[in-house]
């Protein structure tokens, strides 16, 4: 046989066409002139128009097709050859689809690193007040002061005496603040590279007093009016460096992102857990 008998005939297909993208933009300017311009409208229209026309001239009255010639067999891809199904790796499994972070800090870490961390905290401030007004409660019934509009207009001597209520107010939001702060130092450090107690030390606590010295003169005008910016700073970053040192030194747990769903939610699944306890041995 010759090679024009072994050539097999074209295959014919859709012929390529640009009206149907001339239509989309005239439908788009149609919609786009309601909230601009009534003269934006009129020209989508008038592109509806004329892209409706040249795409219906496309396939009426007799379809414009391209003939695509084919290859000659001997130059043709080899046919796909099936083989044995390829072990599909599991979630977790050897690093696959893993979320960040792998592994975590527990959660009573956060705790003891933020109550470590606002001790610290709370040392440099009462420093600050030795130092600056010869009285450690000149810090605490500032932070008192949110909570207390009598010491708002108080002056150096009333700030520096020791007042019971503002002492109990101060080491209670004090507390609280530092352990959902230490909570979430837990949550993000696991999220830094490399050095994360330093990245918590360091960067958060920047961030921190930033975040303060924008919004001070709102939250707490009177500590606003009254703040020592160079030892407040510090004090953050006291916090910052013995909380991140807490929480990192505690032995990290594996998130369960590598167990089934099943076994994630709570479900009684028993085949499922069969699976995964037999994978893990």
């Amino acid at each position: 046989m010759s090679s024009d008998a072994e050539r097999e005939p074209p295959i014919e297909l859709p012929a390529p066409t640009y009206w149907p993208m001339f239509t989309a933009l005239g439908i788009t300017l149609g919609f786009a002139g309601l909230v601009t311009h009534v003269l934006v409208t009129a020209v989508g229209v008038v592109l509806v128009i004329r892209g409706a026309i040249g795409w219906f001239r496309e396939v009426l009255p007799v379809e414009r097709v391209e003939r695509v010639p084919l290859r000659p067999p001997a130059q043709r891809a080899a046919p796909v050859r099936a083989v044995a199904r390829a072990r599909t790796l599991l979630p977790g499994e050897d690093g696959h689809r893993m979320r960040l972070p792998v592994e975590m800090h527990p959660y009573s870490s956060g705790l003891a690193g933020g109550l470590a961390g606002g001790a610290a905290m709370a040392l440099v401030a009462c420093a600050y007040g030795l130092i600056a007004h010869g009285s450690p409660w000149y810090p605490i019934n500032l932070l008192a002061a949110v909570a207390m509009p009598s010491l708002a207009a108080a002056d150096t001597a009333r700030l520096s005496a020791f007042i019971p209520l503002a002492f109990a107010i101060a080491a209670v939001s004090h507390a609280v603040v530092s352990i959902f702060v230490g909570l979430v130092y837990a949550a993000i450090l696991p999220l830094f590279p490399n050095r994360p107690g330093l990245w918590g030390g360091l960067l958060a606590p920047l961030l921190w007093s930033g975040l303060l010295w924008a919004t001070f003169g709102v939250i707490n005008p009177t500590l606003n009016a009254r703040i020592d910016w160079p030892w407040f700073i510090a004090s953050q970053f006291a916090f910052g460096l013995v909380a991140g040192a807490v929480i990192t030194r505690t032995q990290r747990i594996r998130t369960l992102q590598t167990l089934p769903f099943a076994a994630r939610a709570g479900i009684e699944a028993p085949g499922l857990t069969h699976e995964h306890e037999e994978e893990e041995r």
